[in-house]
């Protein structure tokens, strides 16, 4: 492993560590936490093999903890798989790999079929909407070594054009792009993560400092510079992307919180404009950040449509 150092890490961020394990996946550490009502424990171990499961895709700058009070109201129904990237949350943050898109895409297969899962319902947010929108790509072209039974994107910039970056996003992208010799001072991460946020659709207490402190741990505050280029990877493949989503012959639907300062609300309605049979659910209420500022209702709107 890299940078094995580390940050000291919250409490609740070592109890969701417990519910996980680490998979060797190319070589590299991969946090993983498969559990659910298919059979896998919360002590950590893989859940049933095969069947259908929930899978889900974390964002920038996030990871799997995003999205913890949110598995285990989902794990009561059906099997949740969710992991950290490479370079995220508790998974190995190698200083010299790519951290392309399609890197990611080739993970969640390696990840997914180490599991053990053949169907899924694929479930999505921010960098990870992408992520999700080149394996529908490999699904619409019969090339994806499982079978997406239905997407759900949540907030992200699924139509780059459109994202109103933040002052900290457009600082990383100003850096040259590669691992940094030294992490990015706490409070920039700090002030950088709560732009994500806003007045009306604030940070849960203790959210900002959770998220830090997951950057932060083995060193990951290097990596920023270099992980934000997936920005300019998008602008370049949009078109392959777009048409992932559009030609996608499941049931899609975004479930998107209105006050995002960055994927802005717009975005689901153009998608809705270009792939009418689209399913779009809109929250006045909530900004960029669904499974952390509203985890029942994150949680209840998945489950609705299993």
């Amino acid at each position: 492993m890299y940078g094995m150092t580390g940050t000291s890490l919250p409490q609740s961020v070592l109890a969701w560590r417990e519910h996980g394990r680490h998979l060797d996946i190319g070589g590299n550490a991969i946090f993983v936490v498969d559990t659910g009502a298919a059979g896998a424990a919360d002590s950590g171990a893989a859940g049933a093999a095969g069947g259908d499961a929930v899978v889900i895709l974390h964002g920038f700058p996030g990871s799997s903890h995003d999205w913890a009070r949110v598995v285990p109201l989902i794990a009561r129904r059906r099997r949740v798989v969710v992991f950290d990237l490479l370079g995220y949350g508790l998974s190995d943050k190698p200083p010299d790999a790519s951290y392309s898109l399609f890197g990611f895409a080739d993970l969640a297969e390696a990840v997914l079929a180490e599991t053990g899962v053949r169907r899924c319902a694929l479930v999505a947010h921010d960098l990870g909407d992408t992520v999700a929108a080149e394996l529908l790509h490999r699904h619409n072209a019969g090339q994806l070594s499982l079978s997406v039974e239905r997407a759900i994107l949540t907030n992200g910039s699924i139509f780059i054009d459109m994202a109103r970056l933040t002052r900290g996003q457009r600082l990383a992208l100003a850096l040259p792009g590669r691992a940094l010799p030294f992490p990015l001072p706490t409070w920039l991460l700090r002030r950088s993560l709560r732009e994500s946020f806003t007045r009306d659709a604030p940070p849960p207490d203790g959210a900002v400092e959770e998220l830090v402190s997951l950057v932060r741990h083995h060193d990951g505050a290097r990596l920023i510079p270099k992980q934000i280029r997936y920005i300019a990877e998008r602008r370049a493949h949009q078109p392959r992307w777009t048409a992932a989503l559009v030609d996608y012959d499941g049931p899609l639907t975004a479930l998107w919180g209105d006050r995002d300062p960055i994927a802005v609300a717009a975005m689901p309605r153009r998608l809705a404009e270009l792939r009418p049979e689209t399913e779009l659910v809109t929250w006045p209420d909530i900004g960029h950040w669904p499974s952390i500022e509203a985890p029942e209702r994150m949680a209840e709107a998945i489950i609705e449509r299993l």
